[in-house]
Formats: structure tokens, C-alpha cells, sequence
């Protein structure tokens, strides 16, 4: 018994020096980063396309956003519109996801009386993103007000063909994002991977995809690299944040991306990877390009 004792004294001792070690290499790790965002740029593996939310920067003119995501390294800033599409290009970025044509968050193609405003608005966006030289178009379920997961799937399905013939036709790439419905945005439909990729599955098409937001699936089903490796083919964008807070995805929160981002190349992904999280540290542009740095893998 004794001698199980020690054993096992030992082995705690060795577990807590080894993790001492991994510490000491983290902090040794965290120096080494690169200081400035030259640095920076030049430090990117390339194996992401790195992109950043126009909102969650929204404090700073989209002139200023795009002056340090371009010296940062990242290639597109998401989620703007038509009239800043031309902002984007002054700074050689890309319009990794367009927006513009849903009517919001909560009246989406899950309800048959928003398919006549939703066709008129995505008939005549997906031209627009086309000849932007740009190819994916942000889409929404809407909220379930009521409705079961199948009265939603088929109304979703019978609005988005009205418009997907069209997207194939200028190879835009329409993309509803999954949303989490236990914190952020009750009662939306697109929760849940599943639902979205049956969703795919019945449309059949290759310019139908799923916005994948890792931090609103990380609420509402977890089990994020296994979703990735199981339906990547169906997710055409990847959202982060930190979970809880969506804020800061460092080492304050729950999901641990590096693995996380491992699992996205290794899919052969080539889209784009675009930071979604509310940046709360004084310094919020070093947030971000230590964001890109984490996701560089």
C-alpha cells in the first residue's frame, strides 16, 4: 500500500513538473510571437484565409479596419454590402461574405410570406456579388415562430429554389448561417448542423452551404471537430468567438482552437475563416492579430 503510495506521489509529482514545462514553453511561445503586424504577415503559414467581421470592428471606419486587417495579413473582412465593396478593393481585400439581400435574423426563408421579398432582394444581389468578383452570399432560416423542423426544411427548400438557379448560374454561393437559439437568438430555426445539412442534402446543390459558426454551435450542440470532420462538405465559411462571452478567443474561454482549425485544413478546406469575436482588452487590434496568430496553423 505504501509502496502504491509513492507511486502515485510520484507520478502526481512528475505530472505537475511536465506540466510546468508545457507552461514555461507556452509563455516562451507567447514571446516569441510577432511583434508588429509586418511581422505578422510575414509570419502566416497560408493554410488559412484569414478574415475578420466588419461588426464586431465596427467602432473603428471600415478605412481603418481594412489598413490593419491588410498590414495584419488577413485577406477579406465579412459581412459588408455593396456600397463598401469598393472600400475593400482600395485595400486588396476580398469580400469573403456579402451582405445585403436577407431582410434580418428573424424573418427568413423557414416562412413562405418572406419568399416574394426574399426572391426580389437575392434576384437582384447575387448579379451584384457576381460582378463584384465576388461568390458568397449570407442567408438566414428565420425564426421558427411556431413551425416544426419539417414544415421548415420544405418551406426553406421551396424559397431557395426560386433563387438557387440563379446563384448557379453566376456562381454565387448562397450560405445560411447556423445561429445558436439558447442564448443569443431564441427561437431560430438553423441550430443545429443537422437540420442545416438535410437542409443542403434536399436542394442539392453545390452553391447551397452552411455558415458554420463555431462559437453559436459550441452553445447549442458542442462536439465542434467531429461536426467539421463528419459535414465538412456542406460547410462553406467557418465563424469563430470565445465561448462563454464571445469574446477574446484565448485561453479565457472554452474551445481551443488551434486543434479546431487543424480539423478545418485537414478537410482540405480553401474558403475562409473569419473572426467573429467582440474584442474587450484595451488593445483590440493586438486581439486581433493574436486571433490570426492562434488560427494560423
Amino acid at each position: 500500500m505504501k509502496k502504491n503510495t509513492n507511486s502515485r506521489r510520484t507520478a502526481v509529482k512528475q505530472m505537475l513538473a511536465a506540466g510546468a514545462g508545457v507552461a514555461m514553453a507556452s509563455q516562451g511561445l507567447a514571446l516569441s510571437k510577432p511583434k508588429t503586424n509586418k511581422e505578422m504577415s510575414a509570419a502566416l503559414k497560408g493554410n488559412i484565409n484569414h478574415a475578420v467581421c466588419r461588426w464586431t470592428y465596427g467602432f473603428l471606419p471600415l478605412e481603418d479596419l481594412c489598413r490593419e486587417a491588410k498590414a495584419i495579413g488577413i485577406k477579406g473582412i465579412d459581412l459588408v454590402g455593396p456600397k463598401e465593396f469598393e472600400t475593400l478593393k482600395k485595400y486588396g481585400l476580398y469580400s469573403s461574405m456579402c451582405n445585403g439581400a436577407e431582410i434580418n435574423l428573424t424573418d427568413g426563408y423557414a416562412h413562405t410570406e418572406f419568399h416574394d421579398t426574399l426572391t426580389k432582394n437575392y434576384s437582384e444581389m447575387i448579379p451584384i456579388v457576381a460582378k463584384a468578383g465576388y461568390k458568397d452570399l449570407i442567408c438566414f432560416s428565420g425564426n421558427r415562430k411556431g413551425m416544426d423542423d419539417e414544415t421548415g426544411l420544405n418551406n426553406c427548400v421551396a424559397g431557395l429554389k426560386k433563387v438557387i438557379g440563379l446563384a448557379e448560374k453566376h456562381g454565387v454561393v448562397l450560405q445560411m448561417e447556423l445561429l445558436n437559439s439558447r442564448v443569443d437568438h431564441t427561437d431560430y430555426m438553423c441550430d443545429r448542423s443537422a437540420w442545416g445539412v438535410e437542409l443542403c442534402k434536399r436542394l442539392g446543390s453545390e452553391n447551397f452551404k452552411l455558415l458554420f459558426d463555431i462559437y453559436h454551435m459550441q452553445i447549442d450542440e458542442g462536439d465542434i471537430i467531429r461536426s467539421i470532420q463528419n459535414n465538412h462538405a456542406y460547410f462553406g465559411h467557418y465563424h469563430t468567438g470565445g465561448n462563454p462571452g464571445r469574446n477574446e478567443i484565448n485561453d479565457t474561454q472554452e474551445l481551443y482552437y488551434p486543434a479546431i482549425m487543424r480539423a478545418i485544413v485537414k478537410t482540405g478546406f480553401k474558403g475562409y475563416v473569419a473572426q467573429e469575436f467582440i474584442p474587450k482588452a484595451e488593445d483590440k487590434i493586438a486581439s486581433l492579430r493574436n486571433a490570426v496568430l492562434l488560427c494560423d496553423v
